[in-house]
């Protein structure tokens, strides 16, 4: 598995379920409450499919903990603590947010050890067959996800997902910098050649809004334009060094400059 082309092209939540081969995903759920008791996992059904129902529904409802554990992510999820869970609300509810809330079952294949779940979702024009892979685990009990991950999961257990968070969080972040790059010569285009600070950016619809916070994007950004507004500097550092995020950036118009600088701003090289 290819971690940096998955984290790439998707957010946290997006990977977790790419890692595990299960992409179709369901409508906005609620995130666990920090420190709330959750319901012991029910003893998983016999056949592949249930073991995919009630992982899918699970999300949908907002039971993560409960719905990771019938996943090879099971080693990850039970070592969290209440504030761990509280760290990561905000990427388990993105999580819930993406999957499709009309999701069917077409059919399932087994093949010794492991199996294959077909799940439609989406409408007549938007129609998608996915398929949803699964392994046995523990005592012969079906897990949704793959022996590869499973593996990888199994090594990092309760880093696991921090880990994969501040790797997403770090390309998010170059490929921020990359967008309020582009944003400065659209906007420099239409005003004379002058750039403008991250504020104005943002009012102006070229970059998102999350950007002014943290909460999403575990980044603090800072455009500063030169006096004469004819250049800038953008910076990004993680919010929450070595939880957010681990490298600091910099960027001029000679490119982008990135290193671990403990979570302070970097100042550039020449």
């Amino acid at each position: 598995m290819n971690r940096r082309t998955i984290l790439k092209t998707c957010t946290l939540a997006l990977c977790l379920l790419s890692a595990a081969h299960a992409r179709a995903l369901t409508q906005s759920g609620r995130a666990e409450k920090p420190g709330a008791q959750t319901s012991a996992a029910a003893p998983a059904p016999a056949t592949p499919t249930g073991v995919v129902r009630a992982f899918y529904t699970a999300l949908r409802e907002g039971r993560f903990r409960e719905a990771l554990t019938m996943s090879i992510f099971r080693p990850a999820i039970e070592g969290l603590s209440p504030q761990d869970l509280e760290d990561l609300s905000v990427d388990f509810a993105r999580l819930a947010a993406q999957v499709p809330p009309d999701f069917e079952f077409t059919g399932e294949q087994v093949s010794g050890e492991e199996a294959t779940v077909f799940m439609k979702s989406g409408e007549e024009k938007t129609l998608k067959i996915e398929p949803v892979y699964l392994v046995r685990g523990a005592g012969g009990a079906w897990i949704v996800g793959d022996r590869e991950t499973a593996a990888e999961v199994k090594k990092m257990g309760k880093k696991f997902f921090f880990e994969q968070r501040i790797v997403a969080h770090e390309l998010e972040a170059e490929d921020m910098l990359k967008r309020i790059q582009a944003a400065q010569i659209a906007y420099s285009l239409q005003h004379g050649g002058l750039y403008a600070n991250l504020d104005t950016l943002v009012r102006a619809g070229y970059v998102p809004q999350d950007i002014l916070g943290t909460e999403t994007t575990g980044y603090r950004f800072t455009v500063t334009p030169s006096a004469d507004g004819r250049s800038f500097t953008a910076r990004a550092e993680p919010a929450r060094h070595g939880r957010s995020g681990r490298l600091s950036f910099y960027m001029d118009r000679s490119g982008i400059q990135k290193k671990d600088t403990g979570g302070k701003p970097l100042s550039p090289s020449k």
